[in-house]
């Protein structure tokens, strides 16, 4: 990671922080730096010049941009590539593992890299969702006031200007109690707790960027703190928040058909709320305790392919999007000469 100071906090450093924490469960690991020196941590420089390529450990990258020029600089070493977001635009070395947090980047990966072994490793919800989170079924519920102080949270960060500058002003303007939050909060938890109906709107956010909502974990902690979600479904958000099932799509069409579905989810959650035995089956699947299965048998794969590499195997490697639709045309072009000559072998 480029650091773990407050320069880098956010969502994508805490999940790289409880993925290295998974991970040594299993095996050793450390949290290497390569743009900001911390006394807690080594700095990746100082461990490429002590020790000469292959080396012993599998190095493990993540940080977007960052990427290509992470593989350069570790060019000879194992490695593979945690992948969140995509669209970057830049191609994998051949024989490169991907670690892919979401069935949309899985997808994105195995079409650009199809050659390369692909692996499925969800991030994970911390304990604290599933211990604290005040949903059906779940004993924090209990504990729950009968009506939320919070009719409607929404986290200012990555949320449209078609949420902020109009959705929220229409919500209070019938009388709903809005909370836009913006800046840090140190307990998520009880935040989500105390909301009826949570909104996330990334799609313009991520679409402004050129890149993609890589897991999407605000809805998924919401859902297991009992909220009813509104959400965009734009690339990541697809994997889990099924219509009408975990969550309801926002910017549904028109703005009064969002405002006659907040104010009723608001006035009846029980009636908005995700299945309960559907929400049982994506909280299972998104705790600790399944992710570092995952985690097991993805690095078990992986050490067998740079084994497997080390031993003189080569890498498996794909055609370029341009040869292959110049190749493409070149076999159209044969069959219609074929048709149109006679004699010319089909």
């Amino acid at each position: 990671m480029p650091g773990t100071g407050s320069r880098f906090r956010g969502g994508g450093l805490l999940v790289e922080l409880q993925t290295a924490r998974l991970a040594a469960q299993l095996r050793p690991t450390e949290v290497v730096t390569y743009r900001q020196r911390q006394a807690e941590h080594p700095f990746l420089d100082d461990l490429l010049r002590a020790e000469g390529a292959p080396g012993e450990a599998l190095w493990i990258v993540s940080w977007g941009f960052d990427v290509p020029g992470l593989l350069r600089r570790l060019r000879g070493r194992p490695v593979a590539y945690h992948a969140h977001s995509s669209g970057y635009g830049f191609s994998l070395p051949p024989g490169t593992p991907v670690l892919a947090v979401s069935r949309n980047t899985l997808g994105y990966w195995g079409d650009r890299s199809p050659r390369s072994p692909l692996a499925l490793v969800p991030n994970a919800l911390e304990p604290m969702w599933l211990e604290r989170g005040a949903r059906p079924g779940n004993a924090a519920a209990a504990a729950s006031a009968p009506r939320r102080p919070i009719d409607v949270l929404v986290q200012r960060r990555k949320s449209s200007a078609y949420l902020l500058q109009q959705l929220v002003p229409a919500l209070q303007a019938r009388g709903l109690r809005v909370e836009v939050q913006s800046g840090w909060v140190e307990d998520l938890v009880a935040q989500f707790n105390s909301a009826t109906v949570v909104l996330y709107d990334s799609a313009d956010y991520w679409r402004g960027r050129g890149v993609s909502e890589g897991f999407g974990l605000p809805p998924l902690e919401a859902l297991a703190c009992g909220c009813v979600v509104f959400s965009s479904l734009n690339h990541a958000l697809a994997d889990t928040l099924d219509p009408g099932l975990l969550g309801h799509q926002i910017g549904a069409g028109s703005l009064e058909a969002d405002l006659e579905r907040i104010a009723a989810a608001v006035a009846d959650p029980a009636a908005w709320r995700a299945d309960p035995q559907a929400l049982a089956r994506l909280l299972e699947g998104c705790s600790e305790a399944a992710l570092l299965e995952r985690w097991r048998r993805a690095l078990a794969d992986i050490d067998a392919h740079w084994d497997r590499l080390a031993a003189g195997a080569l890498p498996l490697t794909s055609p370029s999007p341009w040869c292959l639709r110049w190749s493409q045309r070149l076999e159209r072009g044969l069959r219609l000469w074929s048709r149109l000559v006679p004699g010319v072998a089909r």
